[in-house]
């Protein structure tokens, strides 16, 4: 509190004490005038003067009257507040315990990476030993030769010099006599110096280097060690899917688990301490299962259980021992003969064209309310679920990380399924017809498919984010040309406008490129930032009926508008979870009527805007939530198609325009 709080309090309180004690209170406006009413309307003591002047027309009473009843309320609310100290003390015990474990596991860090260089530096001293140890071994062998035949050179060179010194001075000074009986004897001996072989080529070399390679070394230490962390917490983080309360015996059943950080933000790394565990309600001492974790490293995780048994239990998930949102859950588990279906809920078996392989299309069924806990919202579009096309796999129909999605004019979807590597083709009702794509980096082959559209000519464009390059391909699957090459960063979503231009959003230069179909560049605009003209990760693009090019950008949590040529229009959306908010935008369509249909990725839901970015409403998908979207698209027959990359499949809902 301030110094002015503080004193306003003691003021009240003094008057309080006074009224208590039977005191009088003085008016501040009539000196020596005793406040003894009380005015409901200001509530606030006055007195008789009081009552005659300003609060003439005010409803005033005695203050004695109303003085226990005011006290009553202020020990009800006292006791409100009182109430919320355990709360309050237990959270500091808890904070105070995490920031204790954070202290202690930095120190175990500092400690362990303390350790782990002093054990490097040890182990580079002994390199160093053995090194010079290798160079004084290798050194003495040579040199032990070279110094052999040092010496049997000057040994010869000796006996050379002793000889010629001797003879010299015999053929010098000697007489007759002594030259003759010297003769033979030096005769013999310089003959044999002259023939003998003496080892004049060096019997070793001088090459004796130390070559060491520390560049790899180098750029090695300079990444060697990771601090692994994130800023998840439990309360903000949430669980999805029917399996946290519903589940068949003997069936995989998974959930996916996003974490957030305290401000609700999508946390992006994984490698968070994510526990699971399910226990029988009636004996919760009793783990029945233990589920499997699975990191998805980028902030969501996949829980995957089976349960063997029927009846109710508890599922708890915990984040750094903290519980998610939510959690523990109510779980009900029942044999899968007493899972509530229709005649339209089977499931469908349907024969691949020219393969042994299959794929699921489900017909959905609008489920009972009562079987989800999905919170109801204003405004809703009564839509439903038409279908739900493919499960993940690697065969034809099934899907890993589907990304972008369109349909054409003569009734196709097609899909860019990114982590196969192929680009798969159904007609409007989820029935496989084609798949194509080879993986490799050459023309005509599939790296990373992201984005995808279908031209006016049914030829079909797809943005190869690893390649970096747009491909074009015919109806069957033909590859025709290449653009982009050598100017796209990371092309993620596509489009084509009505003067048959490609529109392709580079998500890793965070700009947006148009070519005309032959390949030439006509303009590009955009940089990373977050002003009107710049882009955080911009993910899909639309074109409207006035040729606008309208762009969801990712990480800005926002849509924006743009003429044909690259101006700036307006925006919509900001970051958050109510009607019109985003938590990060992915897939964008437009209908008939230029209403904007936006897939927003972190609230894994689908919002409709006017043409203007007004908040319409938003397509029910609570009968098969989504889980991450990423694409979308109108079919030919009206429809909304939405890639939904989190389950690995397409979803098709009825949209009322």
């Amino acid at each position: 509190l301030d110094c002015c709080s503080r004193l306003e309090a003691c003021s009240v309180l003094e008057s309080v004490n006074a009224a208590a004690a039977g005191k009088p209170l003085c008016c501040p406006n009539h000196e020596g005038k005793v406040m003894e009413f009380y005015c409901e309307s200001c509530e606030t003591a006055m007195c008789l003067e009081c009552t005659k002047g300003e609060h003439r027309e005010h409803v005033t009473v005695p203050l004695r009257d109303v003085l226990e009843q005011h006290k009553t309320q202020l020990k009800t609310q006292l006791d409100a507040i009182r109430n919320r100290l355990p709360q309050l003390t237990a959270a500091i015990e808890l904070v105070g315990e995490i920031s204790k474990q954070l202290t202690d596991r930095k120190n175990e860090a500092v400690t362990e990476i303390s350790s782990t260089f002093e054990e490097l530096e040890r182990a580079l001293q002994l390199r160093k030993t053995a090194l010079i140890n290798d160079l004084e071994n290798i050194y003495g062998a040579k040199q032990k030769v070279l110094q052999a035949q040092l010496s049997t050179l000057l040994q010869g060179k000796d006996h050379i010099q002793s000889s010629c010194s001797f003879t010299e001075q015999a053929l010098s000074h000697g007489s007759a006599t002594e030259v003759l009986m010297v003769q033979k004897q030096m005769s013999e001996r310089v003959s044999v110096m002259a023939r003998h072989d003496f080892p004049e080529q060096p019997h070793q070399n001088a090459h004796l280097d130390c070559q060491v390679e520390t560049e790899g070394l180098r750029r090695s230490l300079q990444n060697l060690g990771v601090l692994i962390t994130t800023a998840a917490v439990g309360h903000t983080s949430v669980a999805t899917g029917e399996g946290l309360r519903h589940a068949a015996t003997g069936q995989h059943v998974s959930i996916t688990v996003t974490t957030k950080d305290k401000d609700g933000e999508l946390v992006r790394t994984g490698n968070a301490v994510l526990r699971a565990n399910i226990t029988p309600v009636a004996d919760g001492s009793r783990c029945v299962t233990e589920p499997e974790v699975t990191d998805n490293k980028n902030g969501t995780y996949e829980v995957v259980y089976t349960l063997r048994s029927e009846g109710e239990f508890s599922f708890a998930l915990s984040l750094y021992g903290q519980p998610v949102r939510g959690s523990p859950f109510r779980l009900q588990a029942v044999k899968p003969s007493d899972v509530l279906q229709s005649p339209d809920d089977v499931k469908r078996r349907l024969k691949s064209p020219g393969g042994t392989g299959g794929h699921v299309r489900q017909k959905a069924v609008r489920r009972p309310s009562s079987m989800f806990s999905t919170k109801k919202k204003e405004n809703p579009i009564e839509d439903e679920l038409i279908h739900r096309v493919g499960t993940r796999g690697r065969e034809k129909g099934e899907f890993t990380n589907l990304q972008g999605i369109s349909a054409s004019s003569s009734g196709r979807v097609v899909v860019a399924d990114s982590n196969n590597q192929c680009i798969q083709v159904f007609s409007n009702d989820g029935q496989f017809k084609m798949r194509f794509g080879v993986r490799g980096r050459s023309p005509g082959q599939l790296q990373r498919p992201t984005g995808v559209t279908v031209d006016m000519n049914g030829d079909i464009i797809v943005a190869d984010y690893d390649n970096r390059w747009v491909s074009i391909f015919s109806s069957d699957g033909k590859f025709k040309n290449k653009i982009g090459a050598g100017r796209l960063l990371g092309p993620k979503g596509v489009a084509v406008d009505r003067n048959g231009h490609i529109i392709a959003v580079d998500n890793k230069a965070c700009c947006v490129f148009i070519f005309q179909s032959n390949g030439k560049l006509v303009t590009k605009f955009g940089a990373r930032g977050t002003s009107e003209r710049q882009f955080a990760g911009p993910h899909f693009v639309a074109v409207n009926n006035k040729n606008e090019i309208i762009v969801t950008d990712f990480h800005n949590h926002s849509v924006k508008v743009y003429s044909a040529d690259g101006e700036f229009l307006f925006k919509f959306g900001s970051h958050g979870e109510g009607n019109g908010q985003f938590n990060a935008p992915t897939g964008v369509a437009v209908d008939t009527n230029g209403n904007i249909i936006v897939a927003d990725w972190g609230n894994s839901r689908i919002q409709v805007f006017d043409s203007a970015g007004s908040f319409l409403s938003y397509i029910n998908t609570s009968a098969d939530p989504l889980y991450g979207p990423q694409g979308l698209t109108l079919t030919s027959d009206g429809h909304v198609a939405v890639a939904d990359s989190g389950n690995h499949c397409f979803k098709i809902y009825r949209y009322l325009q």
